[in-house]
C-alpha cells in the first residue's frame, strides 16, 4: 500500500539525526559480537559463491540476503534499487503513464487491492481481490507488490497483456485483458455531486499533498448549491499523503485539536499532529463511508473522525496499515530503503496496524479487513462523547455493511473482447437525448436487465460456453456497469456519474440514517 509520507523538515531532521547515530561509538562488547556476526556472514557469502552446485554471483546473494533481513522486520520495508527509484520519480513526475492498480501479497500471491476511477484498469472491470498470474506472459511469482507495480508503469498508448484469477482459489476463474497504459491525473478528489437537495457528495480515490484544498473547494462548492449535510467517500482509498489525510481532518474540526500521533522508535519520528485552525465545515453533519480498501492514511482521518465523534463511519473495516515509512539512502551506489519508523495513533489511543510479528507475511496478509489476532482487539477505547471502540487490525465502521457482489471473470473476458462495448452503445444510440427520457433511464433497472444484460449473456453463452448463469445479484451488477457505459456514452461522464450513485446500495443505506445521527454519536 501506499506509505504515510512524512513532511520534508521531519525527513531531513530523521536523516541528522540517523547520521548523528552511527557516528557514537557503540560500547566494545556489542562492536566486537558485531564484526564476529559479519564475519560469519561474510564467510557464509564466501562458501556458498565457491562451493554451491550453481553458479551465483555477489550481487545475488546479497540482495536475498537484504529481502531477508527486510522480511524479517516487517510485511512493508523494502529495498529499492536506483534504477527503480529513478522510474518510480519518473511516474510521479508524469513521465510514464500506469494503469491506476495497487496491489499487494496475499497468501503469496499478487492481489488487487485497488483499483482507481476512470483508470485503464478500471475500464476493463479489474476488481479488489483479482490475483495477478501472468504480466505479458511472464510468471509474477516471487515478486513483490512493489516490484510488479514498476513493471507496470510504461509510454503512454503502450500495450501490456496480464492474466488474472478470480473467485475460489480451488477453482479459480481465468480473466485476460490487454490495457493500454495512460497518464493517470493526480486527483485525491475524483467525484463531488449533490445526492438530493441537501446532501452532497464528495469521493476521495487518494490522498495528494493537496487533498485539502481539493476537498474544501469541492464541499464549498456543493454548499453554493444547497448542501446541508455531506457524505465523504473513502471506499477503496489506499492512502497517500500524511499532510492531505491531516488537511481534510482539519476541515471538520476546531483548531488545535488533536489528529492523529505518530510514535517511533526515535523521537523525532514521535509528533502530535494537530489542526491549524478552526475548520470550515466542523458543523457539518458528516458520514465517512470505508471498506476493506481503505488504508493507511483513509484510516487515520476515519480513525480521528471517528474518535472526536465528528462523523458516523458506515461500511466493512478497513485494511489495517498505518505506518509511517521512510526513505533512507544506501551508499554507494544510491540505493534506497522504505523503512518503516513508526506507526500511527489514533486521538483515544488505538494502533490501527495489524499485529504482524510472530507471523508469516501470507498469515498477516490473511487479517486484511478483520479484527486481524483476537488479542488485538480486547483493549476498549473510548471517543470524545465516550463511545466504545476497539484498534489493532484496522477502523471498524459504527454501521456495518455486507460484502459487494464481486462480477464473474467472464466479464472482464468479454470487455477485453469489445462486447461491453457493442451492447452498450447500441443500446445508447437508441436513448432520446431529452431531459425526460435520460431520467427515465436511470431509474430502468428492468430496463438495463432486458436491452443490455439478456443480450450480453447470449454472446457470452454462445461464444464462452458459459453453462452456470449468473445469480440475480450478480446480473443486477453487471446491468448497473452497461448501464453506465450506455448513459456515458449518450449523455456524458455527469450523467453517468449520477446513474452509479443513485444505484449504489451503501450510499442507500448512509441516507437512511441522517435522522438518527445526533444519536448514534453521543449514545454509549
Amino acid at each position: 500500500m501506499p506509505h504515510l509520507r512524512l513532511s520534508r523538515p521531519a525527513a531531513r531532521r530523521a536523516s541528522l539525526l540517523l547520521a548523528a547515530a552511527l557516528l557514537l561509538p557503540a560500547p566494545a562488547r556489542a562492536q566486537g559480537a558485531s564484526y564476529e556476526q559479519l564475519q560469519t556472514f561474510s564467510s557464509l557469502l564466501n562458501q556458498i559463491r565457491i562451493n554451491y552446485v550453481d553458479s551465483v554471483s555477489y550481487a545475488q546473494l546479497v540482495r536475498a540476503a537484504i529481502d531477508g533481513v527486510l522480511s524479517s522486520l516487517d510485511p512493508h520495508s523494502r529495498f529499492l534499487r536506483h534504477a527503480d527509484g529513478e522510474r518510480e520519480m519518473a511516474y510521479q513526475a508524469g513521465l510514464l503513464a500506469g494503469l491506476g492498480i495497487t496491489f499487494d501479497e496475499v497468501d503469496a500471491q499478487l492481489v488487487v487491492v485497488t483499483v482507481y476511477p476512470g483508470g485503464p484498469a478500471a475500464r476493463k472491470s479489474i476488481a479488489p481481490g483479482d490475483r495477478l498470474i501472468t504480466i505479458n506472459d511472464t510468471s509474477v511469482a516471487g515478486l513483490s507488490p512493489a516490484d510488479a507495480g514498476l513493471r507496470l508503469l510504461g509510454e503512454k498508448g503502450s500495450k501490456v497483456r496480464l492474466l488474472l484469477e478470480r473467485g475460489s482459489r480451488f477453482e479459480p476463474e481465468s480473466v485476460a485483458v490487454t490495457l493500454k497504459y495512460d497518464f493517470i491525473q493526480p486527483r485525491s478528489v475524483v467525484g463531488s455531486y449533490l445526492l438530493d437537495a441537501t446532501t452532497g457528495y464528495v469521493r476521495l480515490a487518494e490522498f495528494f499533498v493537496k487533498a485539502g484544498d481539493e476537498t474544501e473547494r469541492a464541499i464549498k462548492d456543493l454548499k453554493g448549491k444547497g448542501a446541508r449535510r455531506v457524505i465523504l467517500d473513502l471506499r477503496g482509498n489506499p492512502g497517500g499523503a500524511v499532510v492531505g489525510a491531516s488537511d481534510v481532518a482539519g476541515l471538520f474540526l476546531p483548531k488545535g485539536t488533536l489528529v492523529f500521533r505518530t510514535v517511533g522508535r526515535r523521537r523525532v519520528m514521535t509528533d502530535q499532529v494537530l489542526t491549524t485552525r478552526d475548520g470550515p465545515f466542523r458543523d457539518l453533519p458528516l458520514i465517512a463511508l470505508v471498506d476493506e480498501g481503505s488504508a493507511s492514511a483513509s484510516e487515520a482521518l476515519v480513525g480521528s473522525l471517528q474518535d472526536h465523534d465528528r462523523a458516523l463511519v458506515i461500511g466493512r473495516r478497513s485494511f489495517g496499515k498505518a505506518l509511517i515509512m521512510y526513505p533512507l539512502e544506501i551508499p554507494p551506489q544510491g540505493d534506497m530503503v522504505m523503512l518503516v519508523v513508526g506507526r500511527v495513533v489514533t486521538p483515544s489511543g488505538r494502533i490501527i496496524q495489524r499485529a504482524y510479528h510472530g507471523m508469516k507475511a501470507e498469515q498477516y496478509y490473511d487479517f486484511a479487513g478483520t479484527a486481524g489476532a483476537g488479542q488485538d482487539t480486547l483493549a476498549v477505547f473510548r471517543t470524545g462523547n465516550g463511545r466504545e471502540v476497539r484498534g489493532g487490525g484496522g477502523i471498524a465502521p459504527d454501521v456495518t455493511l455486507p460484502e459487494g457482489v464481486r462480477i464473474p471473470a467472464w466479464f472482464s473476458t468479454a470487455a477485453d473482447s469489445g462486447w461491453i462495448e457493442a451492447v452498450s452503445d447500441s443500446v445508447a444510440a437508441l436513448l432520446p437525448r431529452e431531459p425526460a427520457g435520460r431520467q427515465a433511464w436511470l431509474a430502468a433497472p428492468a430496463e438495463w436487465q432486458t436491452r443490455l444484460v439478456e443480450p450480453l449473456l447470449a454472446r457470452v453463452t454462445a461464444r464462452l460456453q458459459m453453462t452456470r448463469p449468473p445469480d440475480e445479484a450478480i446480473r443486477a451488477r453487471i446491468g448497473r456497469v452497461l448501464a453506465y457505459r450506455a448513459a456515458e456514452v449518450r449523455w456524458g461522464p455527469e450523467v453517468a456519474d449520477e446513474l452509479w450513485l443513485r444505484s449504489d446500495a451503501g450510499l442507500a443505506t448512509a441516507m437512511g440514517y441522517w435522522d438518527q445521527l445526533p444519536r448514534l454519536l453521543t449514545s454509549h
